[in-house]
C-alpha cells in the first residue's frame, strides 16, 4: 500500500461508554492525553459528545455531532466525551509515529516523573489476555489519567496555560529515548511525500510532469482483528507503514 496522502493514518473510534468518576459525559469518556509530535483530527460519523481540551487557550469544550470536524496539534491535552453512541473517524499526521507511541497520558505528576511507573501504568496486558482483562486494564488506565487531568485542570484554573509546562516537560523526558527511531520512521514514511510534491511543483514550473505517468492505485481491507483498546475508545485500524 502506498499509504494515505500526506503521511496520514486513519482509524475508526467508538468512544468508551464507561462512566467517569467526575460525572462528565452522559455515556462516559476516554483517557485524556496529548501527542508530542503529531496533529489529530476528529471527523464525527455518528452520535453526540464533545472534545475537552487544555491548551494555550485554556480549557475549551468543542461540541461533536455528525459532520463536525475538530483538530488539535501537539501539546494539546484532549479528552473525548461520549454523550451517546459517539463514533469518530480519526486522522493522524505522521503515519507510523502515533502507532509507535506518540502520546502521553495525563497521569498524576508522581507517575509522570518515573518512566518505569509510567510504562507500567500505560501498558495493557499482552497476548493471551482475555477481553475482560484488557477492558479492565484500559479502564484503570483511563481512570488514572483522569486523576492527573483533574489536577492539571485545577492548576490551569489557578495559573493559566503556564500550568501545562510541567506536563510538557515530563512528556518530553518520557519520549526522548524513542526520538531516533521515530525520526527514522518519519523519514521513511512521510518525508518522501514532501520531496515528491516539491519535485512535481518544480517540474510543473518548468512545464514538464513526468510524475503523472508514475501514478498508481492501492487499496486495503479493514483489519479483521478485533477492535483494540485505544486511548479514547475501541479502535478499528488499517495497516500503516512503519
Amino acid at each position: 500500500m502506498n499509504g494515505l496522502p500526506g503521511g496520514v493514518s486513519v482509524s475508526h473510534l467508538r468512544v468508551y461508554d464507561w462512566p467517569a468518576a467526575d460525572g462528565v459525559g452522559v455515556a462516559g469518556s476516554g483517557s485524556p492525553h496529548l501527542h508530542v509530535v503529531s496533529s489529530e483530527a476528529y471527523v464525527v460519523l455518528a452520535g453526540t459528545g464533545s472534545v475537552h481540551t487544555l491548551s494555550q487557550s485554556g480549557f475549551t469544550v468543542h461540541p461533536l455531532r455528525p459532520g463536525s470536524i475538530v483538530s488539535f496539534g501537539p501539546g494539546v491535552v484532549h479528552r473525548a466525551v461520549n454523550d451517546g453512541d459517539l463514533e469518530v473517524l480519526v486522522l493522524m499526521s505522521n503515519a507510523g509515529l502515533p502507532e509507535a507511541g506518540d502520546a502521553v497520558l495525563t497521569f498524576p505528576a508522581a507517575v509522570l516523573a518515573d518512566p518505569a511507573a509510567y510504562r507500567e501504568a500505560a501498558t495493557l496486558p499482552g497476548p493471551g489476555a482475555s477481553d475482560d482483562e484488557l477492558a479492565a486494564a484500559a479502564r484503570r488506565r483511563r481512570d488514572l489519567a483522569l486523576e492527573g487531568y483533574a489536577e492539571l485542570g485545577a492548576a490551569v484554573d489557578r495559573l493559566g496555560p503556564a500550568a501545562l509546562k510541567p506536563l510538557h516537560d515530563a512528556a518530553t523526558r518520557l519520549v526522548r529515548p524513542f526520538a531516533p527511531r521515530w525520526q527514522e520512521t518519519w523519514t521513511r514514511n512521510v518525508y518522501p511525500q514532501n520531496e515528491d510534491t516539491a519535485a512535481a511543483l518544480e517540474g510543473l514550473f518548468r512545464g514538464v510532469a513526468p510524475h503523472l505517468a508514475r501514478g498508481s492505485v492501492s487499496g486495503v481491507d479493514a483489519n479483521p482483528a478485533p477492535r483494540r483498546y485505544g486511548m479514547c475508545g475501541r479502535l478499528q485500524t488499517w495497516p500503516t507503514p512503519v
